[in-house]
């Protein structure tokens, strides 16, 4: 499985991003596709998940009501809608996949995910 993650950059608080992750290699509809993002200094934090069957997505608290996680299997592609960006939101992006389902209590853990994208650098900033 091959992950590449784009759409990162850097943007006014209150401001909005859309980030992509294109899969490749494998049956992407299998796949559940998730966000985790890491700020200079901490350990990598979950973001948002979308399970591979069913309709079952999760996010952070901090990010609720904020970002929005899509899935085009058409396209092997997974989006993170970011809007109302804070500074706190201000990290290396990650999109990572798993083969299969996930069950919840696994959801925000990055060792439950086996492949990893190259990660997108997102500032938010004045």
């Amino acid at each position: 499985v091959q992950l590449q993650a784009s759409g990162g950059g850097l943007v006014q608080p209150g401001g909005s991003l859309r980030l992509s992750c294109v899969f490749s290699g494998r049956t992407f509809s299998s796949y559940t596709m998730a966000w985790f993002r890491q700020a200079p200094g901490k350990e990598r934090e979950f973001v948002s998940c979308f399970r591979s069957s069913g309709s079952h997505i999760y996010y952070a608290d901090s990010v609720k009501g904020r970002f929005t996680i899509s899935r085009d299997n058409a396209k092997n592609t997974v989006y993170l809608q970011m809007n109302n960006l804070k500074p706190e939101d201000t990290a290396v992006y990650y999109c990572a996949a798993r083969n299969g389902r996930i069950i919840t209590s696994e959801v925000g853990r990055a060792g439950a995910y086996e492949s990893w994208g190259q990660g997108t650098q997102v500032t938010v900033s004045s």
